[in-house]
């Protein structure tokens, strides 16, 4: 595991040692939003003000080197939609309207930043060091049984000409085996889009299962040929103080983000 924990005043995010761009994992500590807010909530529809939710952006992009009138935000709804993003989609979702749904968002343009948000589903950031093309994934359950981590691959490689093999893959904190217990519907899910292979991934225990996201969405990325793909340990579930968790909070909660940066140079 390469992942690190940085601290900058009171903001802590974590990074991945695979990704040599300006990149972040957010917790829920850093920011100025209040009560079952605090503190660094950077969903845009939390119920926050947007004042707040601006602040907080402007913390976050002081420490990681982004400015906000080049950074795209998702319009999440649990699809496998990737879509490309340039210098016309920038100030998207925070400072302009929403782009359309979409969960994953991938860009080759020097300056643009990607972020995607979560509250217990999984992160995943992309990075190219030939290209410099950089991706950011939401992976909810059914955009992990979807294959969105592989489909975001194969959008990089149509678009950008990347190769699979050169990309680079970090998975940040999300809910864990050990916290996502569920139905029948979510493991039948993972073995009709994986087959035989979803199995090390789920554990039965008794009418319920546990399912293992970031191990589905480790095996997706491998069967679309990346080769490094780091992988964060921590549950958002088993740490509520220091991630937001809808599992253990509901809807009562701010976002937490995985946010990438396009550098300016081409590498």
């Amino acid at each position: 595991m390469a992942f690190s924990v940085k601290q900058v005043n009171t903001l802590e995010y974590l990074t991945s040692d695979f990704l040599a761009v300006p990149h972040g994992f957010t917790t829920r500590r850093g920011g100025v939003s209040s009560g079952a807010l605090a503190s660094l909530n950077l969903g845009v529809h939390r119920g926050d003000s947007p004042e707040n939710v601006l602040e907080n952006y402007k913390i976050l992009g002081r420490a990681l080197g982004f400015s906000l009138n080049r950074l795209v935000l998702t319009h999440q709804t649990h699809t496998d939609v990737v879509l490309p993003v340039g210098l016309a989609n920038c100030d998207r979702g925070l400072l302009q309207p929403m782009e359309p749904e979409c969960d994953a968002l991938i860009t080759n343009t020097p300056g643009v930043t990607l972020a995607v948000f979560t509250a217990d589903c999984t992160p995943i950031l992309l990075w190219d060091p030939k290209t410099g093309a950089v991706g950011a994934v939401h992976a909810g359950w059914r955009g992990t049984a979807a294959g969105i981590g592989a489909k975001t691959v194969a959008a990089m490689v149509a678009h950008f000409g990347c190769s699979p093999s050169d990309l680079r893959a970090a998975i940040g904190p999300n809910i864990g085996m050990c916290c996502f217990e569920t139905g029948a519907d979510v493991p039948k899910a993972m073995e009709a889009a994986l087959g035989t292979a979803a199995a090390p991934f789920i554990r039965r225990e008794g009418e319920k299962f546990h399912v293992d996201l970031k191990g589905l969405n480790k095996l997706w990325l491998e069967r679309a040929g990346v080769c490094r793909i780091d992988v964060s340990t921590d549950c958002t579930a088993c740490q509520p103080d220091r991630f937001w968790s809808h599992r253990v909070t509901g809807d009562h909660r701010g976002s937490q983000a995985g946010v990438i940066c396009r550098g300016e140079d081409a590498k």
